[in-house]
């Protein structure tokens, strides 16, 4: 074979390489944003807002055992402050373990109250949990009891209100319970539950009869939308705890200001799932509020959510937290196509170490139980959070990407543009999309799917090792396991595969500061939330940049007008020497010209 000669050789290796880096530099993915275009006020649900639980044991029996540590609460508020939803629990268990010892009970009310008013004088809102009935109150001697005694336990709440929203006037919103369907939680039965509703619902009714102030009261706080005390599923949504709460707050008149259930998942667009009745939860869940004539436009807030596979301890919520960090704008922005109103992040804090035998490790902040002082930190979510807290007040309504995995959300605040760019990729896309689609499907087809999931045929469809084709089933299941594959197969390029992403700013002229902050494989515990790139950009109009957008990763680039520097004051140059004075007359002319 005949060789080339070496300056061909050499001129076609560096043509090939020039060639390859064009290609590399060709981005997959553009997004172009009018900065001069008009904005929405930033929806409620990008707010940082968070439960405040944690640890679910201090040595100091004066500080409520379910919520964080003060020090983890000084740093949030600290760092990103208490301007938003806030979920505590207020166990009333708890307190009254103290009756014997009224100074340190007095004082585990103080440290509560402390809380309620630090978050309503910075302008927040608390939802407080009414959670444990007190020892005596119920039908057996456990928090988890519903109350026997309805009398006593209405005097008892109604006291508790009265000061905290009619005399003190803190912004607290009132909710009944939480997880009522989980005997973990709760010890009684549906109606049980509605009677404990009930309940508090009258007492809040007399109070406002009295004061003449609205106290906003919700429930019930289920596993999930479609949950109910007896095992139920979203094929039979009527059934749900949800339903009976709408229908039983019209047939008695009640107040029911906002409904709340919880949603754990990895799927980042749970809250879109589809309904039996062909509409999606939200609005089904709409429908019963119009068919009962309550407010289709009560808030409905998912109270309590994570990134979660099951599994009390997952590495994805420490060591790689950098996943569940992604996972967190990517659920918010599905939560707010969907039309959900709120939400609440579940936890500011880790469990461990408690009487009550819980680890989790769903918190913001890691803490050590075994040292004797407060040793603990954040983790890349918290990161995150300090993110969302930059966000402006109007959110850009342009659209975004058409991507499955990376997503923007781009606002502007009176003197800044934060775009918020992440890459999340579902670790279970396959059966998830399936999940939120199965209920529209008849019961044969759903049969046939479930049957599908359990047997190894899935993960063989799933791998190209069955075609799809050569299944007895209907068109329709054919189409939804075709969509599966499609789905897994973009996962599992792009979990491993950065990605590139082209961005243009139109309308964004003169010079401006540029600070981008990343969290990615390289951040998961106490990394500290600082700028990995500094600035100054020069824009005549348009600016473009392509980034490289990591799996599992967020970038946050804050764009800031520069300040004019202020002008040199202008120093008059100093006069010339003056010619000498001309003579006034001819005497004085022939004097000197004598002289």
């Amino acid at each position: 074979m005949k060789r080339l000669p070496i300056k061909v050789f050499l001129l076609f290796s560096v043509l090939c390489s020039l060639f390859s880096v064009c290609l590399a530099q060709e981005p997959d993915l553009e997004f172009t944003l009018d900065v001069a275009s008009q904005t929405i006020p930033l929806p409620k649900i990008f707010k940082p807002n968070i439960d405040l639980s944690g640890r679910g044991y201090h040595r100091d029996m004066s500080w409520p055992q379910g919520l964080a540590a003060p020090e983890v609460l000084e740093t949030w508020q600290k760092d990103i402050g208490f301007l938003g939803l806030y979920r505590m629990q207020f166990n009333l268990w708890e307190i009254h373990q103290l009756a014997k010892n009224k100074e340190a009970q007095d004082k585990l009310l103080s440290n509560y109250e402390n809380v309620i008013k630090r978050i309503s004088d910075s302008g927040g809102i608390v939802i407080l949990d009414i959670f444990g009935t007190p020892a005596g109150l119920g039908k057996v001697l456990d928090k988890k009891s519903p109350p026997v005694n309805l009398k006593a336990f209405q005097e008892l709440i109604e006291g508790c209100i009265k000061n905290l929203s009619c005399d003190k006037h803190y912004h607290i919103w009132y909710e009944v319970w939480s997880a009522p369907d989980l005997d973990d939680f709760f010890l009684g039965r549906r109606q049980d539950y509605l009677n404990l509703y009930r309940t508090v619902a009258e007492a809040i009714n007399e109070l406002e009869g009295q004061s003449k102030i609205q106290i906003p009261l919700g429930a019930p706080a289920t596993s999930s939308w479609f949950q109910d005390t007896d095992t139920n599923t979203n094929l039979t949504p009527e059934h749900s705890l949800i339903y009976e709460l709408i229908k039983f707050s019209y047939h008695y008149h009640l107040p029911l200001d906002f409904i709340t259930w919880h949603g754990f998942s990895t799927d980042p667009a749970l809250e879109k799932e589809q309904t039996i009745y062909k509409k999606p939860v939200l609005s089904l869940i709409r429908d019963w509020l119009t068919y009962f004539k309550l407010k289709r436009d009560t808030l409905l807030i998912v109270d309590e959510w994570n990134y979660d596979r099951g599994t009390n301890l997952l590495p994805e919520r420490r060591e790689r937290s950098y996943i569940a960090a992604s996972y967190i704008p990517s659920r918010l922005k599905n939560m707010y196509q969907a039309g959900l109103d709120n939400q609440l992040y579940f936890s500011l804090e880790d469990f461990q170490n408690n009487k009550e035998g819980v680890v989790r490790n769903t918190g913001v902040f890691w803490f050590d139980p075994e040292a004797s002082a407060y040793k603990g930190g954040p983790k890349a979510v918290y990161n995150v959070y300090q993110m969302l807290a930059q966000l402006g007040e109007g959110m850009f309504s342009a659209p975004g990407l058409s991507d499955e995995f990376v997503g923007v959300i781009a606002s502007r605040g009176k003197d800044s543009i934060a775009i918020l760019i992440y890459n999340y990729i579902d670790p279970d896309i396959a059966v998830n999309f399936i999940s939120r689609n199965i209920a529209v499907f008849d019961s044969a087809e759903r049969k046939f799917i479930l049957d599908l999931i359990k047997s190894d045929k899935f993960l063989k469809i799933m791998r190209g090792e069955l075609d799809i084709t050569t299944l007895r089933t209907t068109k329709e299941v054919k189409n939804l396991l075709h969509k599966a594959k499609e789905l897994n197969n973009s996962a599992a390029k792009f979990k491993d595969t950065p990605r590139s992403l082209k961005i243009t700013l139109k309308n964004l002229g003169g010079d401006y500061t540029y600070q981008k902050y990343v969290v990615d494989s390289a951040c998961a515990t106490n990394c500290k939330f600082a700028p990995l790139e500094n600035k100054d950009i020069v824009s005549a109009g348009t600016y473009q940049e392509t980034l490289e957008i990591n799996p599992y990763s967020l970038n946050l680039i804050i764009l800031k007008p520069k300040p004019k520097e202020p002008e040199a004051a202008v120093v008059p140059a100093p006069a010339a020497n003056p010619p000498a004075s001309a003579p006034t007359n001819a005497g004085d002319a022939n004097k000197t010209k004598k002289e």
